[in-house]
C-alpha cells in the first residue's frame, strides 16, 4: 500500500483533476512531494487563444492562410506575422521565456531531488523553455524526439502567390519553392531533472527518494530501443478531445521511464487528461490542473470510464 501524501488543507485530493490556475495549484503542493511532472505545456505559437502568451497585437495573429485552410490542418490559426517582423513580433520568444519563469520555480520546489520534469514543447520556442528552467535551477537532461503519427504539411506554394498576382514569370521562376516550414514530423520533448543534493551520489539519491535513475527496460517495451526518441504510437485511440492531445501510449512510455508504481505524477496543464489516464493505467498516483472547466469534465469522464 502506497502512503497517501499529506496535502495541505487548501490542497487537492490525489487521483483527480481540478479547474484551477496551474501556477497557484502547484505552489500549494507540499515541498518535494512530486516524483514526476509530465505535461504538454502551451507552446506559445498561437494554436488557440490560450496559447497566446505574449502581448503582441499584430492583427494577422490567429488568422489563417489559404494553405492552412486547404490542408485542413490541426492548427487552423496563424502563429506568425505576414508583413514582416515588428519589434513586438521579435519580443515573442523573450515573453515566452518570461511566462515559463512564472511556473518553473514552483515545479522545482514541489519536485523530489532527482525527480524529473518532462514537457512537450514547440520547436520554435523550446530553447526559451530550456533556458528558463535552467535559470531556476533545473538540469537539462536530454531532448527526446516524438515522431508524430499525423504531420500535416502547411507550407504554401510560392508560385501560387504569384499566380494570384497574375505574375506568370515569377510563378515560373519560383516553381517548387514554398513559404513556411518543412513537414513537422517530430516534436521536441524536453527532459529536466531536479539536481540531487551534494554530499552523495545519484545512486544514493535513488535509495533515499526513489527517483533519479531511468528504467531502460520499461522504456524499451514501448519504443523497442533505448534511443532518445518516442516512436509513433500504433494505436486506435481516438484523438481530437483537445487540439494538442497526445497519444496515451507515448505518455505511458515517459512515466515508465522515470517512476515506480505508486509514485505521484502531476500535469499542471492537463487538457483532456491523457497524462492522468496514462498514470492511472500504470498504477501511479496522479493530479492534474487546467484552467478550462470543460476539459476537466472531459478528463474526469475519461478517468471514470476506466482502462
Amino acid at each position: 500500500m502506497v502512503r497517501r501524501l499529506d496535502l495541505p488543507p487548501q490542497g487537492f485530493a490525489l487521483d483527480d483533476a481540478y479547474a484551477a490556475d496551474s501556477m497557484e495549484a502547484v505552489a500549494s503542493l507540499p515541498h518535494e512531494s512530486v516524483h514526476l511532472f509530465l505535461s504538454d505545456i502551451p507552446y506559445g505559437i498561437g494554436a488557440e487563444a490560450w496559447d497566446v502568451l505574449h502581448r503582441n497585437t499584430n492583427s494577422a495573429y490567429l488568422g489563417s492562410s489559404p494553405a492552412q485552410k486547404k490542408a485542413g490542418a490541426l492548427f487552423k490559426h496563424r502563429g506568425k506575422p505576414i508583413n514582416g517582423w515588428s519589434e513586438a513580433d521579435k519580443a515573442i520568444p523573450r515573453e515566452y521565456y518570461d511566462w515559463c519563469m512564472t511556473w518553473a520555480p514552483a515545479w522545482l520546489a514541489a519536485l523530489k531531488p532527482g525527480g524529473s520534469a518532462i514537457v512537450f514543447a514547440g520547436r520554435r520556442l523550446s530553447h526559451r523553455c530550456i533556458a528558463a528552467l535552467e535559470d531556476v535551477g533545473f538540469s537539462f537532461k536530454d531532448m527526446l524526439a516524438w515522431e508524430r503519427r499525423r504531420a500535416p504539411h502547411r507550407a504554401q506554394r510560392l508560385s501560387a502567390v504569384y499566380e494570384r498576382r497574375q505574375d506568370a514569370a515569377s510563378a515560373s521562376k519560383w516553381e517548387g519553392w514554398r513559404l513556411g516550414n518543412l513537414q513537422p514530423t517530430f516534436e521536441p520533448v524536453l527532459w529536466f531533472q531536479k539536481p540531487y543534493r551534494t554530499g552523495g551520489t545519484i545512486a544514493d539519491n535513488v535509495l533515499q527518494h526513489e527517483v533519479g535513475a531511468f528504467n531502460q527496460t520499461g522504456f524499451e517495451r514501448y519504443n523497442g530501443t533505448a534511443e532518445n526518441r518516442l516512436a509513433k504510437a500504433d494505436t486506435s485511440e481516438p484523438l481530437g478531445l483537445h487540439p494538442t492531445q497526445k497519444p496515451t501510449r507515448v505518455l505511458e512510455s515517459l512515466i515508465e521511464l522515470t517512476t515506480l508504481p505508486g509514485q505521484l505524477v502531476v500535469d499542471p496543464f492537463c487538457g483532456s487528461g491523457s497524462t492522468l489516464v496514462a498514470a492511472r493505467n500504470l498504477r501511479r498516483r496522479y493530479l492534474g490542473f487546467d484552467s478550462d472547466p470543460q476539459y476537466i469534465e472531459t478528463t474526469r469522464q475519461r478517468l471514470a470510464d476506466g482502462p
